[in-house]
């Protein structure tokens, strides 16, 4: 779609045990919904409105 823009996040910004290295791009519903099942299978985070908002603020706007 011209003119939406992507937004991504990417894990390595954000040290863990597990040195992840993941990075999800699409849309900003599409990234936050697959940031979330992700902090919560790979990283053990507790799924929650508070867990989603935070992964919202650590979204990067992605240039096309």
């Amino acid at each position: 779609m011209p003119g939406s823009s992507r937004k991504s996040i990417d894990c390595r910004n954000y040290p863990s045990e597990k040195n992840c290295s993941l990075k999800i791009s699409g849309t900003e519903e599409e990234v936050l919904d697959a940031a979330l099942e992700h902090a919560a299978s790979a990283h053990g985070h507790k799924k929650s409105p508070e867990l989603r908002q935070q992964i919202k603020s650590m979204l990067k706007e992605e240039s096309d």
